[in-house]
């Protein structure tokens, strides 16, 4: 198969996430051709349907690839894709090889899966899927969609030599596709409202499904104070436990020119001063974690120079992005209620409130508009734009838009998200701010406009590119 024809393949299979209803396009996360509607995503607590059984029955077809290099594995609600990269950062600073695999994308699949800091190729995506099509005729049921990615990832480490890989949790922990390797170390960033009711003890069901991904050969790393969640930990064998505030500290965590400054002590050492290019107090604490992660999994602790040089040249793609100026365009993926809460923790914390500030902002259905939109503050913005993903489970963006109405904010209706990105332009001046967040999948779209900026001579004023979006 060639790429595109591996891709629409690949896209034809049960999708737990959904599907792109905007039409096939590679700059769209996860784009295809959405053939196959997307099922409810499991939650805590309801996931006796799942198995990790087709995944390991194909992963054996496939020669079991995953054992073949050493694993760092992170689950959590928030913070995982930004631990993870800083993870990997210091991991290639000691001239390992690393491999990554994340989830969502942005503008491409090929995202998902990095091997030392470069996306796998078009033809090695499509000869592993073709590889992957011919096994699965061997197989009595079909893997979903996530698995089959998760098994590209997995073949493609293997054949470049990985030396490590970094490995980031679909969903939940305990039933996800990764959790069929071994972790020499397992991280959990934290627990928060996402995949749940939010009946009865849903933070320990969270908890209980994400401690799933510890084995009694791993050291596990808690990138928050677990508390009353702590026996749940516990309860899995493993070599060790660290938990930030305890075994961990976080010592500095201060906000600094173009991000922040932290110093964590480790059991295994001392690390002072060290600049972290990211906004908000949470990547402190996710830098931390990713320090602690490292010294676990070497079992002694880093050099300073290196710890400085590889958090240097991280860069978090819709994770408190500063996309453009004049006017300030700040992108981020916030998904649930503390994720988006933290977003505007950490735009009042780091931006001046020099001109108005605008939000744009659309969600995707199992997330309560009203507590999303209370969460983030809409009231404090100046303007709402609302909007709603091109993809199957989005909100709409007129039900949004009651929702704010129902708490006093005024909100205007724009459904398609490049649009409301271009509407949220014309009623900005260089002084202004726009916060574009609710669902990294509005960022997957938006990114390209915020990037790419063209002036329209004729009348004087900036406008999006959307050439770029023709197929």
């Amino acid at each position: 198969m060639d790429y595109r024809t591996a891709i629409d393949w690949l896209e034809s299979h049960i999708n737990f996430e959904g599907h792109n209803n905007a039409g096939d396009r590679d700059e769209a996360p996860d784009a295809g051709s959405g053939s196959t509607p997307s099922p409810s995503m499991p939650t805590a607590g309801q996931t006796d349907a799942l198995s990790l059984g087709p995944m390991q029955e194909l992963l054996s077809l496939l020669g079991d690839p995953h054992e073949a290099y050493r694993v760092i594995h992170l689950t959590g609600t928030n913070g995982k894709g930004s631990t993870s990269r800083y993870i990997s950062a210091l991991l290639t600073a000691t001239e390992l090889s690393v491999g990554t695999y994340t989830s969502p994308n942005l503008e491409k699949i090929n995202e998902r899966i990095v091997w030392d800091g470069h996306d796998i190729p078009d033809e090695d995506f499509a000869r592993i899927l073709t590889l992957i099509r011919e096994v699965m005729a061997l197989m009595d049921g079909s893997p979903s969609r996530f698995e089959i990615l998760t098994a590209v990832a997995f073949v493609w480490f293997a054949e470049v030599g990985a030396e490590v890989a970094v490995i980031e949790v679909g969903l939940l922990g305990r039933y996800d596709a990764t959790n069929v390797v071994t972790a020499d170390v397992a991280v959990i960033t934290n627990i928060g409202k996402d995949h749940t009711d939010g009946v009865g003890e849903w933070r320990q069901a969270i908890a209980s499904e994400k401690a799933g991904i510890i084995k009694p050969e791993s050291r596990v790393i808690l990138g928050e104070p677990f508390e009353d969640l702590r026996p749940i930990v516990d309860a899995e064998p493993s070599e060790f436990v660290w938990e930030l505030e305890n075994e961990v500290q976080l010592e500095q965590n201060t906000l600094g020119v173009g991000g922040r400054i932290v110093s964590v002590v480790t059991p295994l050492g001392e690390y002072t001063d060290v600049f972290v290019p990211a906004f908000g107090e949470h990547q402190g604490r996710n830098a931390a974690t990713a320090l602690a992660a490292v010294d676990a999994f070497f079992g002694r602790s880093l050099d300073q120079e290196l710890v400085e040089a590889a958090f240097a040249g991280v860069e978090l793609p819709g994770r408190f992005e500063l996309a453009r100026n004049e006017p300030t365009v700040i992108l981020d993926g916030g998904h649930n209620p503390d994720g988006i809460a933290t977003v505007k923790a950490t735009l009042d914390e780091a931006m001046a409130r020099l001109g108005s500030w605008v939000l744009v902002i659309g969600l995707l259905n199992g997330k309560d508009p009203i507590e999303m939109l209370e969460a983030v503050d809409a009231a404090d913005f100046d303007a709402v734009i609302v909007c709603e993903p091109s993809w199957s489970r989005a909100i709409p963006a007129t039900e949004l838009a009651a929702a704010a109405a129902s708490i006093g904010v005024d909100a205007e209706v724009v459904p398609d998200p490049r649009e409301a990105f271009a509407r949220a332009r014309a009623v900005t001046s260089d002084d202004d701010l726009i916060l574009v967040t609710g669902s990294m999948y509005i960022i997957g779209e938006i990114r390209p406009l915020a990037r790419s900026v063209v002036t329209d001579i004729d009348e004087g004023e900036l406008l999006p590119d959307f050439t770029e979006f023709d197929d």
